[in-house]
């Protein structure tokens, strides 16, 4: 899936020094101690700038040389919420991480609902009426756009979801899909005082990983990006367009 319909990068392919062995699948994803031409965070956020012509925010989860996971938004949908502007846990975003206890690299879309009952002091963390959560969920029904794509992507295409929180996740593939309205219901019922989110994610083994150049990682990872950016656009305040010139 991940190899067709590649656009090339904004930037020449011989000059990426991205390596397979900077997906570690014990310690993360390196993004320290490297030259800018290395790093994933910057040549990802690059090509996505020059696909849609706008800036993205980077986010990350982890510290030091290794992170765990890294997620991408659109400044512009961020900024258009009247009371979340000023944080990024209401957005949709493009995320890639290496999960270290199942020993795969996901990399694909994310939506987080966050918290329903206040858990701490901040209430940043907690579901908010402008987040992007309130769109998908609304989506999660028969006959609608997201059902079509969930379709799509999950039954022909080989994409994995995870549905819940950290803790007790659903995890779903073609071999158990239960279609988007059993989706909704396990959503939920995710715990109200407990962090939840989507992942909608192609994964990699770690040798599927190994047995890649890194261009062909990073090429892989910006095809998976398009092929969710459809459903993206659905959880959204504002939509990305790809550039007629881009590529």
């Amino acid at each position: 899936m991940a190899s067709k319909n590649l656009q090339s990068l904004p930037f020449p392919k011989a000059a990426i020094g991205f390596r397979p062995e900077y997906l570690d699948f014990r310690r993360g994803i390196r993004v320290g101690n490297l030259e800018d031409h290395e790093r994933i965070t910057r040549i990802l956020k690059l090509e996505l700038e020059a696909r849609y012509g706008e800036p993205f925010v980077t986010e990350r989860y982890g510290r030091g040389v290794y992170w765990q996971w890294i997620g991408y938004l659109p400044r512009s949908n961020r900024e258009a919420k009247p009371i979340s502007s000023h944080v990024s846990f209401g957005c949709s975003k493009f995320f890639v991480m290496v999960d270290t206890e199942d020993k795969l690299f996901k990399c694909g879309l994310q939506v987080e609902r966050g918290r329903i009952e206040r858990a701490d002091r901040s209430s940043d963390y907690s579901l908010h009426s402008d987040w992007d959560w309130h769109r998908l969920v609304k989506g999660l029904r028969p006959g609608a756009a997201m059902e079509r794509e969930l379709n799509r992507l999950v039954k022909r295409e080989g994409f994995h979801i995870h549905a819940g929180t950290w803790s007790e996740p659903a995890q779903l593939s073609k071999a158990n899909w239960p279609g988007v309205q059993k989706l909704r219901r396990l959503l939920a019922r995710a715990a109200r005082n407990e962090w939840a989110a989507l992942q909608l994610y192609y994964p990699m083994s770690e040798d599927e990983v190994r047995g890649s150049s890194g261009v062909d990682l990073i090429e892989a990872m910006l095809a998976i990006f398009r092929e969710v950016t459809p459903a993206m656009n659905l959880c959204m305040q504002t939509q990305i367009r790809e550039r007629h010139d881009a590529g």
